[in-house]
């Protein structure tokens, strides 16, 4: 049975006649070739199985539409328009109307004008005498196929429903499997920050007291305990695949939580995204880029650097400085019911004594004092490395970015909700603030300005930045320390 497409290329018409399978696509072995970017290299295929004329799409990649509707294989009708992809190249095709006669049961009645008046006569009469021998022996082998069908449907789904019960306890077990791998990750890493404090207060009590041997023993095990626990980490790191497919933005966030303390793999939703908007902030400012020239100028930048980590904890917060005062020396604070917070770190004047700076004869006034010490810069840093690293060791147990709100608030309501939280590090930590507690806004700013700002400095290339960062050193050397020792 000839099939008939009528092609319209270049403004004519072209009607051609196939009696086989043809093949459509805009590479030039194709039957039909249309040179249109629409059209995939082997588009579609039309194929005769003896009685019906068929269209298969072969996987193109704009689809292919039978009378307006997007199809996979359908059986064409006597009239009918091919598009090849929405708007794309479109034909014609005509299949004759008579039938040959050895597919036709009995002889249509004049009155069987509509599907549904056939398929009635044929299929669901019953075996009475109104039916002829033909029709009869039609029937009686419709209903065997039927029932053959059925059964073939009923393995079928019965074997499309083990299927998909196994396939849903495959993702299941995955899904518990990778939930318990998480939370032994958690866990692990937890686990290292407790280490790292009870390193810390070895190392006090050492410093204090270095002749004592047994616990320079204890300090070693300790240390060697915690190397094996980041190793370990470091592999379910991996093997959750918790960077795995992260553009580099999101990736680079993730790693400046660990250099702060926090575990990157319970962050919590929407953090990066925050992040993000952070340092959308800095770009509408020049606070960042005029506070690191200061720094970079004055060489502020591998003092902080220099200090920070003889002090043991992580240069990155050397960006808790430019936000307290864009490095200006000589800054001084709003009065507080504490008193003027001056200098670089605005430190308030008891918070400077208690960390050995000597307060000025100006220091009720809100005016720079050269004989106030909060204005040295060298000694006011090494203050502040010592302030931090306090703070990093008891309340934020091991936590930079509460060490950031208890920095901010220290005297305030912030503080004494870090206090109520459950003291240890997989309790209290920065992730579970934000749960907890609805924070002020300045100490949320400021958290999220600071981290932001590392950052952007950790690769200002990737953020579009302009920025010179000093002497900080790469990611990669710190990410095998931690934000406290």
């Amino acid at each position: 049975m000839a099939l008939k497409l009528r092609i319209q290329k270049q403004g004519k018409h072209k009607e051609l006649v196939f009696d086989q399978n043809v093949t459509i696509g805009r590479h030039p072995s194709n039957d039909i070739h249309f040179d249109d970017p629409r059209v995939s290299r082997f588009h579609a295929e039309v194929i005769f199985d003896g009685q019906w004329w068929w269209i298969r799409d072969l996987n193109s990649k704009n689809g292919t539409y039978l009378n307006g509707k997007k199809i996979e294989f359908e059986r064409l009708p006597l009239r009918g328009i091919i598009e090849l992809g929405l708007g794309g190249p479109t034909f014609e095709t005509t299949i004759p109307k008579k039938i040959n006669e050895e597919f036709e049961p009995d002889r249509i009645e004049d009155g069987l004008q509509s599907e549904t008046q056939i398929i009635r006569h044929f299929f669901e009469g019953s075996d009475g005498k109104d039916a002829g021998d033909k029709t009869l022996m039609f029937r009686r082998a419709f209903k065997r196929a039927q029932k053959k069908k059925t059964q073939k449907y009923l393995i079928a789904s019965v074997v499309s429903i083990f299927l998909l019960l196994t396939a849903t306890g495959v993702i299941y077990y995955q899904k518990t499997k990778i939930n318990r791998l998480r939370s032994v990750a958690v866990d692990i890493f937890y686990s290292m920050k407790v280490l790292e404090l009870e390193i810390a207060h070895l190392q006090d009590l050492i410093a204090k007291r270095p002749s004592n041997a047994p616990e320079v023993r204890v300090l070693k095990n300790k240390k060697t305990k915690l190397k094996d626990l980041k190793k370990a980490y470091d592999n379910f790191v991996k093997d959750l695949g918790i960077y795995q497919g992260l553009p580099p933005k999101e990736r680079l966030i993730l790693r400046v939580a660990r250099i702060f303390g926090e575990c990157e793999v319970n962050v919590p939703k929407g953090f990066s995204k925050e992040v993000k908007n952070y340092i959308e902030k800095w770009r509408n400012s020049g606070r960042l880029k005029r506070g690191l020239n200061r720094a970079i100028r004055k060489g502020y930048d591998r003092l902080v650097s220099q200090i920070f980590s003889q002090h043991g904890i992580t240069p990155y917060f050397l960006f808790l400085g430019l936000q307290e005062s864009g490095f200006n020396e000589k800054a001084v604070g709003p009065k507080t019911k504490y008193g003027y917070a001056k200098g670089p770190w605005q430190f308030i004047p008891i918070t400077a004594k208690q960390y050995g700076l000597r307060l000025g004869p100006l220091y009720k006034k809100r005016v720079y004092d050269p004989l106030d010490e909060r204005f040295n810069f060298r000694k006011a840093t090494i203050a502040a490395a010592k302030y931090i690293k306090d703070l990093y060791n008891t309340e934020a147990q091991a936590s930079g970015l509460l060490v950031m709100a208890a920095y901010n608030w220290g005297h305030n309501r912030v503080r004494k909700i870090i206090r109520k939280m459950p003291k240890d590090p997989q309790h209290r930590n920065f992730w579970n603030l934000l749960k907890i507690a609805k924070i002020p806004k300045e100490t949320y700013d400021y958290i999220f300005y600071i981290f932001s700002a590392a950052v952007i400095c950790e690769n200002p290339k990737l953020f579009n930045f302009d920025l010179q960062c000093g002497a900080l050193p790469p990611l990669e050397a710190q990410q095998s320390t931690r934000a406290g020792t």
